[in-house]
């Protein structure tokens, strides 16, 4: 069946996260460098990112430190900075060509607003946060066939990483598309799990001809 809905994770397929993850570096009190290099360990072990918090503050409380943060004055946001150049582009041609387009990540529920201020061109904009489940859940790819209104075979699932992206969107029927792009992309395109890739890009210019080239 040809593709109709193009789904895309979020951080690091269209939103660079260096900006976020220096701000949370500054909030924790260590240097940039170290909080990535904790970071890196952090994805070598295959752990949760918020291992990356617990090292620096061991009886940290995501709902205190979200309310403190506001108190002074943050607000999770994106800047236009902060998109990739070729995000805006990708989109705008995919919808061009008739494709349904979606984005819907693992984020706080904060990023829909986010993204919708930036005026990202897109059908639907979700999040983990708003659906109250994350990847790599197959009930979140439940929520993305229902928002895309289309069979799963209809579906392209575009992101970053091997686990959360390509080995679930593969099974719940979708094409699974990976972007070598950010930590996670460099990483994980070694891992033996790529080969469920149905695509595998380096950016997102040639996605819309590579969808094409499907049909």
């Amino acid at each position: 069946m040809p593709i109709r809905a193009v789904c895309f994770d979020v951080g690091e397929t269209l939103i660079d996260e260096t900006r976020h993850w220096d701000d949370w570096a500054d909030f924790l009190g260590v240097p940039r460098l170290t909080l990535f290099t904790a970071i890196g360990v952090v994805m070598s072990r295959g752990q949760s990112l918020r291992k990356v918090f617990e090292i620096f503050r061991p009886d940290i409380d995501f709902s205190t430190v979200r309310q403190k943060r506001a108190a002074d004055g943050y607000r999770y946001d994106f800047t236009h900075d902060d998109l990739y150049p070729d995000a805006i582009p990708c989109l705008t041609g995919l919808r061009a060509r008739g494709y349904k387009v979606i984005i819907a990540g693992n984020q706080p529920e904060a990023s829909e607003d986010a993204l919708t201020r930036l005026g990202v061109p897109a059908d639907v904009i979700a999040s983990s946060g708003g659906w109250g489940v994350s990847k790599p859940d197959p009930r979140f790819f439940d929520k993305v066939i229902e928002a895309a209104g289309v069979p799963a075979t209809e579906i392209a699932y575009v992101g970053d990483r091997v686990d959360n992206d390509v080995v679930p969107s593969r099974a719940a029927g979708m094409l699974a598309v990976f972007l070598r792009r950010g930590p996670w992309g460099w990483m994980h395109e070694e891992r033996p799990e790529i080969e469920q890739a149905h695509l595998r890009l380096r950016d997102l210019h040639g996605l819309a001809d590579a969808l094409e080239g499907l049909r």
